[in-house]
């Protein structure tokens, strides 16, 4: 048998091949961690010297919840090969576990320190690929259910691995990385569930909104453009089984065909409305167009304004048709009103020109003699005859020139009223009446005084003073 092939002798064979072992020690009590002395890597034990009991680790204990979990270290086995197993003399491999000796394999290609390094090796490769578990675990980057499964197999494979190491530490640490990874995939599963309630309250509020826009909105460019972003959003949202995004899809498209339905018939009506609108801006123009050449300055303004109103009313119809149409209607508004401005500004020039006519008639009437009442009446009537017969001035005007005529007028008239007065006997025998009253009390106020009566001389005083101011006002009245 070569080398190579009593390397790899299997476990079955080695078992079946080895003498009745003898009777197996009692497992030692683990040490504490820092009494297991290290053994330097390559360094051989000493000769003739028993190695030492493999140390038993204890069982992972849970840390604080939320913790990081805590794994039990295990040594490398290549460093000291002999602490944890022997060959005997027939070249069996033994290895230490926490029930005693377990025959491994054997070794009949060389020395027992070659057979111990071959089957610590082995060991090695299992300590290798638990640690690699451990750091996918530690580092978050694994899937936990794998790691459980290869963590589980791991362990399995130990009981009757044909190794040579600390395989209760590492059965122990293998246990950590089971118990590890359960916890992984329970808070993985529970992260995906709460994943997947997340996802569907991101899908039934884009559902909500969906319904709502179909049922309330107006905005329906906003509205489609929101529509074109919810699928978007919709696509993003993952980790839904298929039945209940199946169900929750049905909603949402629903709700969109809702809002088709609605966007369709508005769209129709409006169609419609449109169209109406058209006929109706069509009459308007027509009529527009028809009043362009009257002269009926006044009437024709007031009906432009209400077609105007008219057109407003009327609503839209296409962009293109509608200001097509307006042009016309505009045209023919500007037309008219043209002809209007240019009308009222010879009218304008004609009411200058009369303004300035009745200035000068102002002039002369400003220059009636008064004194011949007479006369100055017959001026009065030929300035008022020559005013009427000059005609409108500018409408900003008009108070102003009537205002001043009435001045001129209301001259005139007083002069012929103070000569009425001056002449009427009723009014010249009041102002001898009022006179001789005045007369009566200051006679009677002198005799008051004479008589040392002071209350009866102001009584009669103050009768005086009031005919008095009665006695100038009818003398002013006659002059």
């Amino acid at each position: 048998m070569t080398d190579e092939q009593a390397a790899e002798v299997p476990v079955a064979s080695a078992v079946t091949r080895a003498p009745e072992a003898p009777e197996a020690p009692q497992a030692p009590q683990a040490p504490q961690a820092a009494d297991v002395p290290d053994v330097p890597d390559g360094a051989d034990p000493a000769e003739g010297a028993v190695p030492p009991a493999p140390p038993v680790a204890a069982a992972p204990t849970p840390g604080p919840t939320g913790s990081a979990p805590s794994f039990p270290s295990v040594s490398s086995a290549a460093s000291d090969p002999g602490r944890w197993g022997r060959v005997d003399a027939d070249g069996t491999v033994y290895v230490t576990t926490a029930e005693g000796e377990r025959a491994v394999g054997s070794w009949q290609a060389g020395d027992a320190t070659e057979g111990l390094a071959h089957f610590a090796l082995r060991f090695d490769d299992l300590r290798t690929e638990t640690d690699l578990l451990v750091r996918r675990l530690t580092a978050g980057r694994g899937d936990a259910r794998a790691i459980l499964r290869s963590a589980t197999a791991l362990r399995e494979r130990l009981a009757d691995a044909a190794v040579v190491g600390d395989v209760v530490g590492l059965g122990h640490r293998l246990d950590a990385v089971v118990t590890a990874a359960e916890q992984a995939e329970e808070t993985e599963r529970a992260a995906r569930a709460g994943a997947r309630d997340d996802a569907v309250a991101r899908k039934e509020a884009l559902i909500a909104e969906a319904e709502t826009l179909a049922e309330e909105t107006t905005r329906w460019k906003h509205a489609g453009d929101r529509f074109q972003a919810m699928i978007e959003e919709w696509k993003s949202v993952k980790g839904i089984d298929r039945k209940t995004d199946d169900a929750l899809w049905k909603r949402f498209s629903r709700a969109r065909e809702t809002f088709a339905r609605r966007r369709g018939a508005h769209f129709a009506e409006l169609d419609r409305a449109r169209t109406a609108a058209k006929g109706r801006k069509e009459e308007l123009v027509a009529e527009a167009e028809s009043l362009v050449d009257s002269t009926d300055w006044g009437p024709t303004a007031g009906r432009y304004k209400e077609l105007m109103a008219d057109w407003k009313a009327a609503g839209r119809t296409s962009k293109e048709a509608d200001d097509a149409l307006w042009a016309r209607f505009r045209g023919a508004q500007d037309t008219f009103f043209s002809r209007r401005s240019a009308a009222f500004s010879a009218r304008d020039a004609e009411f200058e020109g009369n303004a300035a006519a009745k200035e000068e008639l102002l002039a002369e009437a400003a220059r009636i003699d008064l004194a011949d009442t007479d006369a100055a009446r017959a001026a009065l009537r030929d300035v008022q005859e020559r005013w009427d017969a000059i005609g409108k001035v500018p409408r900003e005007r008009v108070r102003e020139f009537s205002a001043r005529l009435k001045e001129v007028e209301d001259r005139v008239r007083a002069a012929v009223d103070r000569r009425w007065q001056a002449t009427d006997p009723e009014t010249e025998a009041r102002v001898g009446q009022f006179r001789a009253r005045v007369e009566q009390y200051e006679a009677q106020a002198a005799k008051a005084h004479a008589a040392g009566d002071r209350r009866r001389a102001q009584e009669a005083e103050r009768q005086a003073a009031q005919w008095r101011e009665w006695l100038a006002a009818a003398e002013d009245a006659t002059r």
